[in-house]
């Protein structure tokens, strides 16, 4: 809008107008910037009017506007789902099953000013009569309030646009949805929903097209099952300083199309987890090789040059469970292909290397290049559930990694949909005691119950290293726990002190993949003996804590707890941890504060409540509390918990219980699930518990017989900043 635009709004409001003041002027202004970015002539507005019939059942009911109508259903599993125009919970692909029963005694009833309520264990919907819809805690605070939706539609009868905003109290903080975003908490300002690629053809982060937001009230979570493009703009809230004029926290969700339908889940964020993992599906669990070190290689060299890396990393102490083959090992860059010239005993190889202990993974084109037409791709039918891979674990490959071609159009569905024939191809395969690995970059919710998410290199620099974090904190509260960046270095961008600081950063990640440091597609040593060193500790740590990241992978099965949380994870209430942007809780044992700043030799860390010891001093802090530590470029700072239970690897190979010893008067414990090669519930989790008398610390095994001792050796540390063997 000009200058004369807004001259000619004045002035069509008239003298009488002008008289009621600058409210009728901005009411103008807002008409006349509507218009002039809103949809065309040839696009009709609709809201959905006033309430005209209301037919209840199960789990609560259908509410008939007079343009629109409302179905509202609340499951036993306390998950709400909403659905305008008709719109059902099924058919979906982010469903695990079928939806889950309604519950029985939750049932639409009046409420005040012409609206309706369905008021459950957990959660009470309240519908007004205009179609705004409010979650409210069983106490009567609202989490969030869903403004009627208006849809744009095309009078040819194309796809109809639409748009909803909601509000979320001033204090909430909004979390998710993966994609490219600065911290775990996505910044206020528009966020695109959806997948694709970046300009440069590499694949473009992940959405999930999931929010977490967390409040005093509670915690909720909401998923817009829509797969369309799409625009989310945020605007977190602000309070008053107890003036009373708190503003709301706002989302506004703009839609290219497809259905008006949702799920809400409240309570604490385990609860809310878990019953996101009970709809969306539990994740799939990784082989136990899947935690260790991956090395991917994207050149064209042939079997001896994937030999002479592997030998690499094991002559200098530096440990290695996997390669990853890029395109140079397909023929003419076609999927389930082999260059036999470079790769003639493709399955001999494969088996030479699972001798040392490392597993080959196979690059997979989204899109399959047809004989005929070299150059072009097709998609098979992806939706299709009898689409499956086939014969890649007759080429002695363990599992694959997608990529995605910028030359063709690739949806989030269409990623669930290959994430799940790979799976399952490949499920049909492997021997009975082994899992397949299935990595991609893209996806959509229910992705996490075939594999996890390689989010690539991402930005470049040492935002890039802050943002790599974001994103796997942000992906598992969207219920994908298995997920991780590639590590690269050399001269693409800062040098050996930011690929040391990402290499420390992501042996603490569910997934840790290095890729190519120099023209030799080599390993870490070409960056000399110091980077070398630093690698060694840092890939050392990740191995010895093997059996831990698996114990966390199970139990993210078990329940859908990110195996990478939030320091505010097991306290949401504190607000001051809500901001804590630069560390993260491995499980409920480990607080990791990565080195984010060039330069940085100490660091300020924020503890939450409780005793947490520095794991490389021994020392002990009470927090809540900030507390500046060392950093050195060999290190970076790592608390656990006081009274935590870790499975490590014991220098003979086994698994050993680290114990951190609780504060005087406390107790502690925790879980560890030992590593199964099937697929099904897995081995049952062992239970222990800690106490402390004096200088005495006593560990059991909580059984259903009683307390025993421990079957596995235990090292208690944390009484003289040593540790001590038991």
């Amino acid at each position: 809008m000009n200058g004369r635009d807004l001259v000619r709004s004045w002035w069509s409001v008239g003298v009488a107008g002008a008289a009621r003041g600058p409210r009728t002027v901005r009411a103008a202004w807002r008409r006349r910037g509507a218009d002039a970015t809103g949809p065309g002539p040839r696009v009709r507005a609709r809201v959905p009017g006033a309430v005209r019939k209301v037919v209840p059942g199960p789990g609560g009911g259908v509410i008939r506007f007079a343009r629109s109508e409302l179905r509202v259903l609340v499951a036993v599993n306390g998950a709400v789902f909403w659905g305008w125009d008709g719109a059902g919970p099924e058919p979906s692909y982010a469903l695990a099953g079928a939806c889950p029963e309604p519950d029985p005694r939750a049932e639409l009833e009046p409420d005040t000013d012409g609206g309706w309520r369905v008021v459950a264990e957990r959660v009470t919907v309240a519908v007004s009569r205009h179609g705004a819809l409010e979650v409210l805690t069983p106490g009567g605070v609202t989490l969030r309030r869903d403004l009627p939706p208006r849809w744009w539609e095309a009078e040819d009868g194309g796809p109809a646009r639409w748009m909803q905003r909601s509000e979320v109290p001033a204090d909430a903080r909004f979390f998710g949805p993966g994609g490219p975003v600065e911290g775990p908490r996505p910044r206020d300002g528009a966020h695109r929903m959806g997948n694709g690629v970046t300009g440069t053809g590499s694949a473009a982060p992940v959405t999930m097209s999931v929010q977490l937001v967390v409040a005093d009230a509670g915690t909720h979570l909401l998923f817009v099952d829509n797969p369309w493009d799409g625009t989310l703009t945020l605007r977190e809230g602000a309070e008053g300083a107890g003036s009373g004029h708190d503003r709301v926290g706002t989302s506004e969700l703009r839609m290219e199309g497809g259905p008006v339908r949702g799920w809400v889940m409240a309570g604490t964020p385990a609860r809310v987890l878990l019953t996101w993992a009970s709809l969306a599906g539990a994740p799939a669990l990784p082989p136990a090789w899947a935690f260790g070190h991956h090395h991917v290689r994207e050149g064209a060299g042939g079997e001896d040059e994937v030999r002479r890396v592997v030998a690499g990393h094991l002559e200098r102490g530096l440990p290695l469970d996997a390669v990853h083959l890029g395109d140079g090992h397909l023929d003419g860059g076609r999927a389930f292909t082999v260059d036999q010239d470079r790769f003639p005993k493709l399955p001999v190889l494969a088996d030479e290397l699972r001798r040392e202990g490392v597993r080959l993974v196979s690059v997979v084109p989204a899109a399959v290049r047809a004989e005929d037409r070299r150059g072009e791709g097709v998609f098979p039918d992806l939706p299709d559930a009898r689409v499956r891979y086939a014969g890649q674990a007759a080429r002695g490959f363990a599992g694959v990694w997608h990529t995605v071609d910028g030359s063709v159009p690739f949806g989030r569905v269409d990623a669930l949909c290959l994430g799940r024939a790979a799976h399952e191809g490949l499920r049909d395969e492997v021997p009975a005691d082994e899992r397949p690995l299935v990595l991609s970059p893209s996806g959509w919710p229910g992705s996490q119950r075939y594999g996890g998410v390689w989010s690539g290199e991402g930005a470049v620099g040492w935002p890039g290293l802050r943002a790599s974090l974001a994103r796997v904190v942000g992906l598992g509260l969207c219920g994908v726990p298995f997920s991780g960046p590639d590590v690269v270095g050399g001269g693409r961008d800062g040098g050996c002190e930011l690929y040391v600081r990402r290499l420390q950063l992501a042996a603490y990640l569910p997934l840790l993949r290095t890729g190519a440091v120099g023209p030799a597609d080599g390993g870490p040593w070409e960056h000399g003996a110091a980077v070398l060193g630093h690698a060694r500790v840092a890939l050392g740590e990740r191995r010895r804590l093997l059996p831990y990241f698996v114990t966390l992978a199970h139990l993210a099965r078990r329940t859908g707890a990110p195996m990478v949380r939030p320091v505010w994870w097991p306290a949401p209430e504190e607000r001051e941890l809500r901001d804590c942007e630069d560390a993260f809780l491995l499980g409920d044992a480990l607080l990791v504060a990565p080195v984010l700043e060039p330069g940085a030799v100490r660091r300020e860390v924020r503890l939450p409540r409780g005793r947490w010891y520095d794991t490389v001093t021994g020392r002990a802090y009470e927090g809540p509390a900030k507390v500046l530590v060392d950093a050195p470029l060999e290190r970076i700072p790592v608390f656990a918990r006081a009274g935590a239970v870790l499975p490590v690897r014991a220098e003979d190979g086994g698994t050993e219980l680290e114990v951190w010893a609780p504060a005087p008067g406390r107790s502690g414990g925790g879980l560890v699930v030992p590593e199964s090669g099937d697929d099904g519930d897995g081995p049952e989790a062992e239970r222990y518990s800690v106490t402390r008398s004096g200088p005495r610390v006593v560990v059991r095994r909580e059984t259903e017989d009683g307390a025993q001792e421990p079957s596995r050796p235990v090292r208690v540390r944390g009484l003289d900043g040593t540790g001590a063997q038991m």
